[in-house]
């Protein structure tokens, strides 16, 4: 009896036991972990002077990791290679700086790790954690403040390089593409303000760089840059304002591509307003040649009617420059482009929007008779259409009513392209919406000295254009029959009347036209009208 008692107690305890563990093995929740690591000590220790060390180690609370360490970590002055940090691929308490390079004497280094290091659990970043230390005997203590702003966006970029040069005997205008600066920081991608520090006293260029290819260099190419025009003398107590712009690049001709059997692509850099091609090789009495630009590209279409050969011998010549280039392209096996016609607009149509037919082949000629359009009451509606041949489309001109259909007809050699090549029967259905499902705004524009003329654009959240209104002089900007929609109104000061913005160009010492944006996002609705002033600021 003892031994079954005995027995009973123990299966109890076991249960219970057991049952502890389970409750153990199944979490009942809690406050989510949202500390950043912190760091405990350094070696060497943070601020540091007369630094010899070949390597740092951090110290912290708990595990971290590193996430895009290679792209956010700075160092200022910018080493030639970036030191060794690991863990790379896992967790530990401690993160390892090795040097590759030899540090520079008497020079105040800072090391942001930006929000690379994260603890190992929810990823919570210990944000611009900052390591400084010089290898003289006192850290440089001065700072430079500033903004950096896009020249027409909205909104500035993520990742911006902000550059102090010195301006020493060695500096020139073109050291910003060979060498990297004397100080660096980054906005990283949480704020436009950005502070340089850990500065010596000095005369400066300041530069800001949407460093593309992370070698802290200018490549026209690809970069966006910012500059100061005055120098910066420190110590100073001015902020600076970087206003970042994309140049417009130096003229330069690529490689031409033998993109189908009759055409070859000759692509270009910078302006192109001013390029011609010409055929050196000698070309049979039946083929044709034709140029042509594509569209907003920067790339010309040498054209031509399909025949044997095996290479063709092109000079591309820059009047304005003075500029040939000789290229020699041989023939591969590709197709051949064949007439396709595209409408600007399907289905609905707007009432603010030309309508327009434009091709990939070159268009030569168009016949009417064979085109013809009908309104929803079948009644025939008068149009005209006409060949851009520069654009490469056909415009067709009509009234354009509410709560209407149309309907367009192409019979065959309605559009003849260069190639001999017709369009076969094409029916293109068109409708109009009811005023009542459109918005109207009208824009006003105020300040104590205003210069004229402006441009004023419609555009959606992603800064694309909707909408322009160009003007000379002051006026009511009226933008009717809107789709509904959210809108960003931008505005243009075309200070040099070309009716288009101009961006800037660093060696030439040009900043680009200034652009403002109303400061709301105005939210047109169907069958609105709404009336918005903008009092610009000085």
């Amino acid at each position: 009896m003892l031994r079954r008692i005995l027995a009973c107690v123990f299966l109890f305890f076991g249960i219970a036991a057991l049952w502890q563990c389970a409750r153990r093995g199944n979490p009942t929740g809690g406050p989510k972990d949202e500390d950043p690591p912190v760091l405990l000590r350094a070696e060497p220790e943070n601020m540091t002077i007369n630094f010899d060390a070949q390597e740092i180690r951090l110290y912290f609370d708990e595990y971290v990791k590193l996430e895009d360490v290679q792209e956010q970590l700075i160092v200022s002055p910018p080493l030639k290679y970036l030191p060794e940090i690991s863990p790379q691929g896992g967790a530990d308490r401690v993160v390892e700086i090795k040097f590759k390079d030899t540090l520079k004497e008497n020079t105040t280094y800072t090391l942001n790790f930006g929000q690379s290091i994260t603890d190992n659990n929810e990823g919570n970043p210990n944000s611009f954690l900052t390591y400084v230390f010089s290898t003289g005997d006192y850290i440089d203590s001065l700072t430079v403040l500033g903004v950096v702003k896009d020249a027409f966006n909205r909104k500035a970029d993520e990742f911006i390089s902000v550059m102090l040069y010195e301006l020493d005997t060695a500096y020139t205008d073109s050291t910003v593409y060979q060498k990297p600066p004397n100080y660096i920081t980054n906005t990283l991608d949480s704020a436009v303000i950005f502070t340089l520090k850990n500065l010596k006293e000095g005369k400066y260029a300041l530069f800001g760089l949407k460093d593309e290819g992370k070698n802290n260099l200018f490549d026209q190419n690809v970069d966006k840059i910012a500059f100061i025009q005055d120098t910066v003398t420190l110590p100073t107590d001015s902020t600076y304002l970087l206003n970042m712009f994309k140049e417009i690049p130096n003229y330069s001709s690529s490689v031409p591509s033998y993109a189908a059997q009759n055409k070859i692509l000759f692509g270009y850099y910078g302006d192109g307003k001013d390029v011609h091609i010409d055929l050196l090789s000698d070309l049979p009495d039946t083929v044709r040649t034709k140029i042509l630009k594509d569209g907003d590209k920067d790339t010309l279409n040498f054209w031509f009617t399909p025949f044997e050969m095996d290479s063709l011998i092109f000079t591309v010549t820059n009047e304005t420059l003075k500029v040939v280039d000789t290229f020699t392209v041989k023939s591969r096996k590709v197709g051949i482009d064949s007439l396709t016609l595209n409408p600007n607009q399907r289905g609905s149509l707007g009432f603010n929007e030309p309508f327009y037919i434009d091709a990939n082949t070159p268009l030569v000629a168009i016949d009417t008779v064979q085109m013809s359009m009908m309104k929803k009451d079948s009644t025939a509606l008068l149009f005209t259409a006409k060949l851009d041949s520069v654009e490469n489309k056909v415009d067709f001109d009509f009234e354009v009513e509410p709560n209407e259909s149309y309907a367009l007809t192409m019979l065959p050699g309605a559009i003849t392209d260069f190639f001999g090549q017709a369009n076969d029967t094409l029916s293109y259905n068109l409708s109009t919406k009811s005023l009542a499902d459109y918005g109207n705004l009208r824009f006003t524009i105020t300040a104590d000295s205003l210069a004229y003329p402006l441009i004023v654009e419609l555009t959606d959240e992603k800064g694309k254009a909707k909408r322009e209104i160009y003007a000379p002089k002051p006026q009511i900007f009226e933008f009717n029959a809107l789709e509904p929609s959210k809108y960003l109104v931008r505005i243009i000061f075309d200070a040099n009347g070309n009716q288009k913005w101009d961006t800037g160009n660093y060696l030439q010492r040009i900043q680009p036209e200034k652009v403002t944006y109303y400061p709301d996002v105005i939210e047109v609705r169907a069958n609105w009208e709404l009336e918005q002033t903008f009092i610009i600021p000085e």
